[in-house]
């Protein structure tokens, strides 16, 4: 069972990201607010559980949380400020959104920066080992997986719809044989890393 608080009292926001390690497409960020004692056996990190597990969960939170929000950044800011940049501008714009705003702040990962007062404690794999970021890492997943198949559809060639813009092969091979889109991020130098992955 996933603990349910950090602090044991303050109203805790749980925040992660989707897409970091994309391509293609945007970088997404949740953020969760749950009660107290609020459970749920099934609550994982995103990447533990099956697509149709996910939104099953993801229908739960968005049903029972005290409050959530769901943002993004685009591929082209990425290519502006950089993907650590842009993970933690999408973070502080769905936290940004919660009501009531949260007290306290558990991220993630091992980066982040201040958001106002608002103190925060950044802890790895925390997926894992917490339900507001296990919650918060479901819906990021679950939104951004379908926005890539959404847009998807209009480039059927990278395959987006199986591999939601991670470099998988048939990916990496569309890259090359058609070019780069408009969703793709530059930044990422795409030619030079792929062509040692190919």
């Amino acid at each position: 069972m996933l603990q349910t608080s950090f602090t044991g009292g303050l109203v805790e926001a749980g925040v992660d990201e989707a897409g970091r390690g994309c391509l293609a497409g945007p970088v997404y960020a949740a953020a969760v607010i749950l009660s107290h004692d609020y459970k749920d056996n099934e609550l994982n990190d995103s990447k533990q559980l099956s697509a149709k597990k996910r939104e099953r969960l993801r229908k739960k939170i968005e049903e029972e949380a005290i409050a959530w929000a769901v943002e993004s950044v685009s591929a082209s800011i990425i290519d502006e400020i950089n993907i650590l940049n842009a993970s933690i501008m999408a973070m502080h714009k769905a936290i940004l959104k919660l009501n009531p705003a949260p007290e306290f702040i558990l991220v993630d990962g091992n980066r982040f920066k201040p958001l106002g007062n608002i103190r925060h404690q950044c802890i790895i794999k925390g997926d894992a080992k917490f339900m507001s970021i296990a919650a918060a890492s479901i819906l990021a997943k679950t939104y951004r997986d379908e926005y890539m198949c959404r847009i998807g559809k209009d480039f059927p060639f990278y395959d987006w719809e199986n591999n939601k813009g991670y470099p998988c092969r048939k990916h990496r091979e569309a890259i090359y044989s058609i070019g780069p889109c408009d969703h793709h991020r530059m930044s990422f130098r795409l030619y030079e890393q792929l062509k040692l992955a190919l």
